[in-house]
């Protein structure tokens, strides 16, 4: 008899029914997941500093039947995580998905950079990483279910660029820190931890890169073989199924979702 349920592949992918906390929430990555945790069937408690639009994001979701509410705070503040994850709780219950996407940069030459900007960056993407997952797993562990965390992170988490002493650095730093999350957490409370490692992607402040005639772009693409820079909506996928059961063999990875570029 061949050792499979014909049930946990019909199921295997869903994520219906559970919590998912997403930080970042009104950046362009994070609105995008945690929309699709929504239509996913998820109860969606979304996390970012700016209140109005959080609430736009609200209304917005709402109005397509996604359950969802928001908590204004600063991951990087252990008091604002703490009351961030007590809200979520009261809300919801209980936490069973986080989606780490929010992030800072602020590219400087070191011979430019302030130790003060330098560490604004770890503090932003390093630092404020530790916090959420060391509360979240503190949630997760006492409701005694388990969980899956996934963890924005970037493919400059595996190559240097000028400028980027800040960002490269604390990027690094934060997929370290999910091998080592998922050493503390997986065998013993069955707490999955995999972090997600893109290239470009569209948003707001990177829009400037996709003019197909820029020598930016061009260069971008001599070194991605799928084509094409990123869209928010191709890191969907990969977020949900490490946020399901179908990932339940894969912890502490660093997912190249990146569209080759570690290839060429």
């Amino acid at each position: 008899m061949v050792p499979v349920e014909k049930s946990f592949v019909q199921n295997m992918f869903s994520v219906e029914g559970k919590v998912a906390l997403v930080t970042g929430a009104t950046g362009a990555l994070g609105c995008v997941l945690a929309k699709a945790y929504g239509y996913a069937g998820c109860k969606v408690f979304m996390t970012g500093r700016n209140e109005g639009k959080l609430k736009a994001l609200e209304d917005e979701f709402k109005a397509e039947g996604i359950d969802c509410a928001y908590f204004v705070g600063d991951p990087a503040k252990e008091e604002d995580v703490q009351a961030l994850i007590k809200a979520c709780v009261a809300k919801y219950g209980e936490i069973n998905i986080l989606a780490v996407a929010h992030g800072y940069n602020k590219p400087q030459n070191i011979l430019d950079q302030s130790v003060a900007d330098w560490q604004y960056i770890m503090d932003a993407d390093c630092k404020s990483v530790y916090i959420v997952v060391k509360y979240v797993a503190h949630q997760m562990v006492e409701q005694g279910k388990g969980g899956k965390m996934v963890v924005v992170t970037s493919q400059r988490s595996k190559r240097g660029m000028a400028g980027y002493t800040g960002y490269c650095t604390s990027k690094g730093g934060a997929d370290l820190m999910v091998n080592c999350l998922a050493c503390d957490l997986t065998a013993k409370y069955g707490i999955n931890v995999n972090s997600i490692c893109p290239t470009v992607f569209r948003s707001d402040l990177t829009e400037w890169m996709f003019d197909p005639e820029s020598a930016v772009y061009k260069n971008f693409l001599n070194r991605e073989p799928i084509g094409r820079l990123g869209e928010p909506a191709d890191f969907v996928g990969y977020a949900l199924f490490l946020s399901s059961d179908a990932s339940a063999f894969i912890t502490g990875a660093n997912c190249d979702c990146s569209g080759g570029y570690l290839v060429v």
